[in-house]
């Protein structure tokens, strides 16, 4: 019985530390420059296992310096209604529940607020356990920051292509340009690669890419940033 209740009481040590320490973790962040991801780590690690050198091209920027164009564009790409809901979309998730039921490919629901949390504190392998957590850290985020300071994070932490985090590097590597001089055409590319940036280049745009660039561009013109 001593035993038992040892480890009880070290349970609920631990179960208070992550809470506290997970608070502290997003107040903090909610402040200041995210330096480094867990992403960052597992795909440094990949590159390693796999032969590679490690790049990592990662240049944090203030959202005075992050382009309209791509803060309209990624809206009309990953969650039109951002500014309207609580961190997640509950429209897109029964549209998506429905659909998912005869599509071949799952269509995902996740909010911009859900991608900042899975990118900022969690990793990218799918599991109920991290899914349970990137509930937990969405709402987090929703509670201690703005919705202008979620799109900064995401913005500067997003995986944007091989080694490349964030919108300065992506501006800089493939457009030879800033974040802040991003184009409507160069941000809608970046926005069409989000689902697969390994996969898909902004550099190079395959005709798919073309094409949802074309239909992101169509849609920013419904999308209107707060004052």
């Amino acid at each position: 019985m001593k035993l038992l209740r040892k480890v009880l009481i070290l349970l609920k040590r631990l179960v208070l530390l992550f809470f506290l320490s997970s608070i502290l973790a997003v107040i903090i962040y909610g402040i200041v420059p995210v330096p480094l991801t867990p992403l960052m780590l597992i795909r440094s690690a990949e590159q390693l296992t796999d032969g590679m050198k490690p790049t990592l091209e990662h240049d944090w920027v203030s959202k005075r310096n992050l382009s309209d164009h791509l803060k309209r564009a990624v809206i009309a790409s990953e969650d039109q209604r951002f500014y309207e809901h609580w961190g997640f979309d509950v429209i897109q998730i029964k549209k998506a529940t429905k659909e998912n039921k005869w599509r071949k490919r799952p269509r995902g629901a996740s909010t911009i607020s859900q991608q900042t949390a899975k990118n900022v504190f969690l990793w990218p392998k799918s599991s109920w356990f991290r899914k349970g957590l990137e509930v937990y850290f969405t709402l987090l985020i929703e509670v201690f920051w703005t919705k202008d300071r979620i799109l900064e994070v995401y913005l500067n932490c997003m995986e944007t292509g091989k080694g490349l985090y964030g919108a300065e590097a992506v501006a800089n590597k493939h457009f030879n340009t800033s974040a802040a001089r991003l184009t409507a055409g160069q941000s809608a590319l970046i926005a069409a690669t989000l689902p697969n940036p390994r996969r898909f280049s902004s550099a190079y745009p395959s005709p798919y890419i073309k094409r949802r660039q074309g239909e992101i561009l169509r849609q920013m013109r419904n999308i209107q940033l707060p004052d």
